[in-house]
């Protein structure tokens, strides 16, 4: 407590500091922060205070930032002072103290386990290995699609069922080097099914992530129970760590019998790493729900978008066809395909997959665009508010896939959505996103006119720890001609 107090002390002797949003005694700003979605109340502050301001939450002082320079600022210029990672006691939880590549601090575990995961899965050479993987997945999206129209042709379906068993699939088949159609747990005592799966190492996590504890704001108070959120994070957290071990001992009796396969598991094993068998569980947990979640987030956005959209719908299938031809777009198209490339960075600055970015402690005084910022100090990355910045974007609200277009944009600034991070914690995935989302937007357009079921225009409200749709996505398809 004596440090806390220290820090927002440090805040009020300090002529340089950020401007303060008012708030209540104890209780700083809570009381405006009820949501589990803040990314809007930051924002309209951020037209108030500028993009750099205080809050406090309950005893922590925390630094918002809200625009891209100042974001940059803190993630590349002064990363060394800005590393560390805050987490809740809900994410301390389900990641063991961050054993997990996403949420541990930078150093050399960090470091080795990036480097693990770049070798094995994600990264340049592994996604070559993987190609064929990525070719089904899309493939098999089609045929369903198809299926599904011929079968049914009047009512619109549901884009997320099908885009999330596919991109599962590919989870499965990378992480483990199969797909898992069941598994039996031991400590559940029966076999359970690939849906079940689903629902503990995805759908649970995700809705777990974002549960709060009131005494992550009040630590001086962690002594006194708070029984519901306890049985909700350790019942999802022993679930996960159930149906994960009984992943991975099948997958060790297949190598056993000599059965070795690529993937992100038998890579790990056959290392001989000095990972802890808590830590082997816990990256392959976060394996399977990385992949299987932020792309999904992506994808069904921007196919809203296209479906909401005709004229642009129309752009992109033009696009397709004077470059692709007859042809089935490939992942080779994607340099020769800028307006798809457009719709994917535009898809990303609209509906950011993370619109505020885990919090982060200042661990040395530090400044930043101008300020004293003091040690100690916990500081938020508004990912949604830098993309909403009208002095940046035009017309920000809209979803304009052009402003990615002509000369004003190198190939590098498309990265200026800040969607994969920057600097040294960059996402490692950001490849593979490229490739399964652009090519299945390509895919999807090349193969079918889209349409929003009627009523479906602005529904546009989020979800849980990414910004997944509220609503599934629902689309009438109209099979295009052979071209």
């Amino acid at each position: 407590m004596a440090e806390r107090a220290g820090v927002i002390a440090s805040w009020r002797n300090r002529p340089n500091a950020p401007p303060v949003v008012p708030g209540l005694p104890i209780i700083g700003n809570l009381h405006q922060l009820k949501e589990k979605k803040p990314h809007q109340t930051f924002t309209k502050w951020s037209e108030l205070y500028g993009p750099i301001y205080t809050i406090r939450t309950g005893a922590s002082s925390v630094v918002v930032l809200n625009s891209t320079e100042v974001a940059k600022e803190a993630m590349i210029a002064k990363f060394s002072s800005i590393s560390t990672r805050k987490l809740s006691k809900a994410l301390s939880v389900l990641t063991r103290d961050k054993s997990m590549v996403a949420t541990s601090d930078y150093g050399d575990f960090h470091k080795m386990v990036k480097r693990y995961v770049m070798s094995s899965m994600l990264g340049t050479s592994a996604q070559k290995l993987f190609r064929a993987t990525r070719d089904m997945m899309v493939n098999n999206m089609l045929r369903t699609f198809h299926k599904l129209v011929t079968n049914d042709p009047h009512n619109p379906l549901i884009f997320r069922d099908v885009f999330k068993d596919e991109l599962f699939r590919l989870s499965l088949i990378q992480s483990l080097g199969e797909d898992v159609g069941s598994v039996y747990v031991d400590e559940f005592g029966r076999d359970i099914s690939k849906e079940e799966i689903f629902e503990v190492l995805v759908h649970d996590m995700m809705m777990c992530a974002i549960e709060a504890d009131w005494r992550d704001y009040f630590p001086y108070l962690s002594w006194v129970p708070n029984k519901s959120f306890e049985t909700k994070v350790f019942t999802t957290e022993a679930r996960r760590n159930a149906v994960v071990r009984a992943l991975i001992n099948k997958q060790k009796e297949r190598i056993a019998r000599g059965e070795a396969r690529m993937s992100y598991l038998d890579f790990l094993l056959k290392e001989n790493t000095e990972l802890t068998d808590d830590q082997l569980m816990i990256l392959m947990s976060e394996s399977i729900l990385a992949s299987a979640d932020t792309v999904l987030v992506t994808t069904e956005w921007a196919m809203y978008e296209i479906a909401n959209n005709p004229d642009k719908q129309e752009r992109l299938h033009q696009e397709i066809r004077e470059v692709c031809g007859d042809e089935a777009v490939t992942e080779e198209h994607l340099p020769r395909l800028p307006y798809l490339n457009a719709v994917f960075h535009e898809t990303l600055r609209r509906h950011s997959p993370v619109p505020v970015l885990p919090p982060r402690f200042v661990h040395e005084d530090t400044t930043l665009a101008g300020y004293d910022v003091p040690t100690g100090t916990e500081m938020m990355i508004n990912v949604y508010g830098c993309h909403m910045d009208d002095k940046v974007w035009d017309s920000p609200e809209d979803w304009l896939p052009e402003r990615f277009l002509g000369g004003g944009f190198e190939a590098a600034d498309r990265y200026k959505t800040m969607a994969f991070g920057a600097g040294k914690r960059t996402c490692a995935g950001s490849l593979q996103a490229v490739h399964i989302a652009c090519v299945a937007i390509a895919r999807f357009v090349q193969e079918f006119e889209w349409r929003l079921r009627d009523g479906d225009e602005g529904k546009e409200d989020t979800m849980q720890f990414t910004a997944l749709k509220l609503h599934p996505l629902h689309v009438h398809l109209k099979p295009r001609g052979r071209m």
